[in-house]
Order: structure tokens, then sequence, then C-alpha cells
């Protein structure tokens, strides 16, 4: 399954700035909810029943598409091609296809063609995102200890 992109216009990054903080504001209000959140139609009253955990991704969607950035929306076991895997990462996919025969990122053969489980895309993120925000402290606290700041 590709990606589905969201790439919001000019009006709809407006339109999201503005619902961002009442979807915010409401999650805050209502922690204690955690299945189920009422939505009602201001035109006919009619109310719709989401689940929490959709509106809190709503909440990461909006906030992006506020942001004026595309947002791609894919399901956690969807496998992709190794050119969608390197573009999720931003890298180039040689550099992607190391990633994945250095054992970095699980995947599976398809005939001749690799495919990256996107949960496992993420799980990587993940843990390269903790190693980068690791190093950084530690180059931080090298400075500190120098005096260089």
């Amino acid at each position: 399954m590709a990606p589905k992109v969201i790439a919001p216009a000019a009006d709809e990054a407006k339109a999201a700035r503005e619902a961002l903080p009442k979807l915010r504001r409401y999650l805050q209000d209502h922690p204690d909810r955690l299945t189920e959140v009422p939505v009602v139609d201001a035109d006919s009253r009619q109310e719709l029943v989401l689940p929490r955990a959709a509106l809190e991704l709503l909440e990461g969607v909006l906030a992006h598409m506020a942001a004026g950035r595309g947002v791609s929306i894919v399901p956690a076991h969807a496998e992709l091609t190794t050119q969608q895997a390197a573009d999720m990462l931003s890298v180039s996919r040689p550099h992607l296809i190391g990633l994945l025969d250095a054992g970095e990122i699980e995947y599976r053969m398809v005939g001749t063609h690799r495919r990256v489980r996107v949960d496992s895309l993420l799980d990587y993120k993940r843990r390269d995102d903790q190693r980068r925000r690791g190093a950084a402290d530690e180059l931080s606290a090298m400075t500190r200890e120098l005096g260089l700041d």
C-alpha cells in the first residue's frame, strides 16, 4: 500500500491552525475519556463518536498541516518498497539498502525485491533519533566541561 500524502493548501493550513487549539483544549479538558469522544456537527447537531486514539492522531495531522507540511498516513503493518522507505527516512535508496544489509532495519524478500514494514522502519527511526539525542547531549556536556559555552 502506497502512503497517502496530504499536502495542505493555504486555506486548509489556515483551517488546521484554527482547529488545532480547539482539539488540544478538548483533549486536555477530558483526559478521563480513554475510548470514545463525541463530535457534534454544528449545523445538524448530529453526534459522531470517534475513538480517542483517532482524535489524538488527528491532533498530530492538524499540527503538521497548520505548519504547511504534508502528512503521510500509512498503516503500521504496511510494506514499503525500498524507495518509499528511503523517502520516509529522507535518505538515498543506496543508503537505505546499506541499513537493510547491516541488519539495522528488518525487511523481507519478495522474489528479488526487498519489502520494509512501516513498523520496522519507525522502530529504526526511534532508535536513530535516540542515538542522535544522546550524541548531542554528550557534546553539550563536553562543551560545558571545557567552558566553551
